[in-house]
C-alpha cells in the first residue's frame, strides 16, 4: 500500500523533463558542493569573543521587522554533526564564511584566539571526511567597529585592514583551504547597503531609500564598490606574493546575476540589456578584465564614479583566478531614458533601465524555473570576457519556511539547472563547480525565516533542538553525488526509499 501511495503521488507531481543524467557525465574535477553564510547560521552571535558586525546591528536596529543571527542554526555548536550530515550526503565541497568580528573581534588589532580555534576545528572536520572548504572572507558582516570608526566601505581606511584580515585567515587556514572568495556578491551589497538601504549597513539619501539615518546614494555606492574592488586586488597580490607557491590555492570573487531579457525587440530595449548586465556585472567584472569600468557606467554616472589610478588599474586587472556567480532569477529589461534627466540620480536611475519579472508558472513565493536563464548568463561571461574560470556559488529554491519535506519545486529547480550546466560545459564553458544554496534553512537576507532554501529543514521558531530534518532534495541531491540515474525510475526510486516520506507531507 505505501509503494502505492508514492506511485501515486509521483504520478500527481508537476509535470518536467526527466533528462537522464549523471554525476559521471561531469569531468571528476568538477566540484558539487552546498553553501551557508557565517551569520546567517552559526549563531553563537556574543560568545566566545566575537563582537557585532553590522548585519547583527542590522537586525537589531528595530527599524526593520526582521529576524536576527543571535541563535540562527547554531552551527557554532552543531558543526560536527552537520559535517556527518554532509559526508553521508556525499558532498564534495562545502562553502562557508567566516565571520571576521570573530576572529577579529574590533576588525583590526588583536586577533581572537576562539574564534581561529573554531575555524580550524571545522575546517579539519570537514578535511577529515574528503569535503574541501571553499572560503568567503566578506559576507554582507563587516566588523560594527570599522563601520562606527570610519564608515566602513565608504573609506580607503578599510583596504589595509581587510588585508590584514585576509593575511590572518591566508595564514592560518590557507595550507588546508585551496579556494578563497574574497566578498559574497559585492554589487547587491552596495546597491542595498548604499543605494536604498534595505541592508546593511543601511545607508542611503531619503530620496531612494526609506528609514536611513545617514549615506549618499547619489555617491556611497560607487564609492564603496571602489574600494571593495581595491581591497580584493590587494588581498589578491598579498596571496599571490605570500603565499600562492606554497599553498597551491585560487582565489577569487563573487557576483550576483539575473539573466536579462529585453522585454522587446525594439533596438532600444537590447540596448538597455547590455546596459543592465554592464552596470550589474560588469561593474566589478570589467575592472577585473580590462581595469576599468565599462564605459556606460563613467558616462552616466560621470564624476560620481571614483576614477582608477594607472597603479590601481593594474592592481586590479588580472586580479582572480576565478569568478564566483550567484543567479536564481531571469528579468525584463526595457528602456527607461527619463531616470537620466533627473536632477539627483542614483546608481539604479544611471542604469536608465525599468526592471520586471517575466510571467510566471509557479506559485508567487517560489522561483519560476528557467534553466535557460543560466545558460544564458554562463554563455555571456564565456563570450564578453573570454571565457573566465567560473563556479556557480548559488543557485537553489526558495520556498516558505513550513512548507512540505517533500520539496518538489526545489527538487524540480535542481535538476533544471544542474541539467543546464551540463549543457554550457559541453558547450565550453570553463565552469568548475556547483554549489546549492543552501545546505540549512538560514537566516535569509530579505525574509529571515519566513523562507526556505536549505536541503535540510530547521524549524528556528518553534524547535529548540534546532533539528535537521533531510528533504526530499536532500535524498535527490544525494543520489545524483553517489551518481545514481535521474531518470523517472530513479525518482520512482528515490520516493521508495526516502525515509523522510510520510502520507502528512507536512512539517507542522
Amino acid at each position: 500500500m505505501l509503494k502505492l501511495f508514492f506511485v501515486i503521488n509521483l504520478l500527481a507531481l508537476p509535470a518536467f523533463s526527466y533528462d537522464n543524467f549523471s554525476r559521471d557525465d561531469f569531468p571528476s574535477d568538477f566540484v558539487f558542493g552546498a553553501g551557508t553564510s557565517a551569520y546567517q547560521v552559526e549563531g553563537a552571535a556574543d560568545q566566545d569573543g566575537r563582537k557585532p558586525s553590522i548585519w547583527d546591528t542590522f537586525t537589531h536596529s528595530g527599524k526593520i521587522d526582521r529576524d536576527n543571527g543571535d541563535i540562527a542554526s547554531d552551527v557554532y555548536h552543531k558543526y560536527k554533526d552537520d559535517v556527518r550530515l554532509m559526508a553521508a550526503m556525499g558532498l564534495e565541497a562545502y562553502r562557508f564564511s567566516i565571520s571576521w568580528s570573530r576572529v577579529i573581534p574590533d576588525g583590526k588589532g588583536p586577533v581572537n584566539p576562539k574564534g581561529l580555534q573554531y575555524y580550524n576545528s571545522l575546517i579539519n572536520e570537514l578535511i577529515r571526511y574528503g569535503i574541501k572548504p571553499h572560503v568567503t572572507l566578506h559576507h554582507y558582516d563587516l566588523p560594527q567597529a570599522l563601520e562606527d570608526e570610519y564608515g566602513g566601505w565608504i573609506s580607503k581606511n578599510i583596504v589595509n585592514d581587510f588585508t590584514a584580515y585576509a593575511d590572518l585567515c591566508f595564514r592560518k587556514f590557507g595550507d588546508r583551504v585551496k579556494y578563497w572568495t574574497t566578498i559574497n556578491e559585492p554589487n547587491v551589497f552596495v546597491l542595498g547597503g548604499y543605494d536604498s538601504g534595505f541592508l546593511p549597513p543601511g545607508r542611503c539619501s531619503p530620496a531612494f531609500g526609506d528609514n536611513c539615518s545617514r549615506g549618499n546614494s547619489t555617491t556611497e555606492p560607487y564609492i564603496a564598490a571602489h574600494h571593495i574592488l581595491l581591497a580584493h586586488a590587494s588581498a589578491a597580490r598579498l596571496y599571490r606574493k605570500k603565499y600562492e607557491d606554497q599553498q597551491h590555492g585560487f582565489i577569487g570573487i563573487n557576483i550576483f546575476s539575473y539573466w536579462f531579457v529585453p522585454l522587446t525587440n525594439t533596438v532600444e530595449d537590447i540596448t538597455a540589456t547590455e546596459r543592465a548586465n554592464d552596470f550589474y556585472v560588469g561593474w566589478f567584472v570589467n575592472p577585473l578584465i580590462f581595469g576599468d569600468y565599462p564605459d556606460i557606467m563613467k558616462k552616466n554616472a560621470g564624476s560620481r564614479i571614483p576614477v582608477f589610478t594607472e597603479v590601481e588599474s593594474n592592481l586590479v586587472k588580472g586580479s582572480y583566478d576565478f569568478l564566483g556567480v550567484n543567479h536564481y532569477n531571469v528579468l525584463n529589461v526595457k528602456d527607461n531614458p527619463k531616470s537620466l534627466q533627473m536632477e539627483e540620480r542614483d546608481l539604479v536611475a544611471d542604469m536608465a533601465v525599468q526592471l520586471t519579472s517575466l510571467p510566471r508558472d509557479t506559485p508567487a513565493f517560489e522561483f519560476p524555473v528557467r534553466p535557460w536563464g543560466l545558460q544564458g548568463l554562463l554563455e555571456y561571461l564565456k563570450k564578453k570576457y573570454d571565457n573566465p574560470p567560473l563556479f556557480i556559488h548559488e543557485n537553489g529554491q526558495r520556498t516558505r519556511r513550513n512548507s512540505s519535506l517533500i520539496d518538489w519545486p526545489r527538487v524540480k529547480f535542481l535538476h533544471g539547472y544542474i541539467g543546464a550546466t551540463l549543457d554550457v560545459l559541453r558547450n565550453g564553458s570553463n565552469v568548475r563547480g556547483y554549489f546549492v544554496w543552501s545546505f540549512l534553512d538560514a537566516l535569509e537576507l530579505f525574509d529571515g525565516y519566513e523562507s526556505s532554501y536549505g536541503l535540510y529543514y530547521v524549524d528556528h521558531l518553534d524547535d529548540s533542538d534546532l533539528k535537521r530534518k533531510p528533504k526530499l532534495s536532500a535524498h535527490w541531491y544525494s543520489n545524483f553525488l553517489k551518481r545514481k540515474s535521474m531518470s523517472s525510475e530513479g525518482l520512482i526510486e528515490l520516493l521508495q526509499n526516502a525515509t523522510i516520506v510520510s502520507p502528512a507531507h507536512s512539517l507542522l
